[in-house]
Order: C-alpha cells, then sequence, then structure tokens
C-alpha cells in the first residue's frame, strides 16, 4: 500500500519542525525523522491507528507520535496523510477536507 501527503500535511509537517528548531535543530530534525518512520507503518498496517474521536468515522484515523497527532484516512490504495497537530489544538474540520 502506498503513503500520499496532502498539501496542508506537508505545509504543517514544516511550520512544526520550524518551530522546533528555533530552539534545537536536532530535535527537530530528529522529530522529523520519527513522524516518518512513524508514517511510514501504515503503508503495511493502516488499521493500526484510533479512529479520530472528533469524527467517529472508522476510515479516519490517527496516530500518535508524543504530543502530536497525525490524522489521515485509509484509501483503497493506502493511507492519505491529511494533517499534523499539536494535541492539545483543535482539529479544524477544514483540516479533514480532501
Amino acid at each position: 500500500m502506498s503513503i500520499t501527503w496532502s498539501p496542508l500535511a506537508i505545509e504543517r509537517i514544516s511550520e512544526i519542525a520550524a518551530y522546533i528548531a528555533q530552539e534545537n535543530p536536532q530535535t527537530a530534525e530528529n522529530w522529523v525523522e520519527k513522524i516518518f518512520d512513524l508514517i511510514e507503518r501504515l503503508a503495511e498496517f493502516p488499521e493500526s491507528g484510533g479512529i479520530v474521536p472528533e469524527i467517529n468515522n472508522p476510515a479516519s484515523r490517527e496516530v500518535i507520535s508524543g504530543n502530536y497527532r497525525v490524522i489521515y484516512d485509509i484509501e483503497d490504495e493506502g493511507a492519505r496523510i491529511l494533517t499534523v497537530r499539536h494535541g492539545k489544538q483543535i482539529l479544524p474540520i477544514d483540516d479533514l477536507d480532501h
């Protein structure tokens, strides 16, 4: 199965990494690697994440890495990464638009 990224998810990863890098560039690099490692596993196990509680749709899932939620949809060909959010942030429904 494949992994695809929405433009918003790519933008969010970049923003978060840039924010972390202001204090510690190595921590930012490690964070990005950890997120990508977590997402790579979704290609083999797309249903491994929990259902996103805000929408309660079995096709919309999330995996948690530290303080961050990676929100994705399970699709026929794999997983589509929709957004990445800090766990304390409200998840805007617009982030889940395709």
